[in-house]
């Protein structure tokens, strides 16, 4: 595959049309199995939904993007979020 500024390029030779249907129906299913975990685990909804809103605030956002899922304090804090919403 060809790059241009670092990414890179489809190939249309690179799959016959049964590989490209496979693929997209794979592409599907996926992303209705994703769905589906993530309307029955709604930990994951207030875990992403706190990181947008603590990182919203601070202009450091490399530093908060690196270190946000690793914090110790972040189990208690949205423990505290999820009794609040229900």
């Amino acid at each position: 595959m060809a790059t241009w500024k670092g990414r890179l390029q489809p190939n249309p030779g690179a799959l016959n049309p049964e590989q490209r249907e496979q693929l997209r129906n794979f592409k599907v299913q996926t992303r209705i199995a994703n769905e589906k975990y993530l309307r029955t685990h709604k930990e994951v909804e207030l875990l992403i939904g706190g990181f947008f809103s603590d990182t919203r605030m601070n202009q450091n956002q490399l530093f908060i993007h690196a270190g946000y899922f690793t914090q110790s304090f972040l189990q208690e804090k949205r423990k505290g979020e999820e009794m609040t919403k229900s």
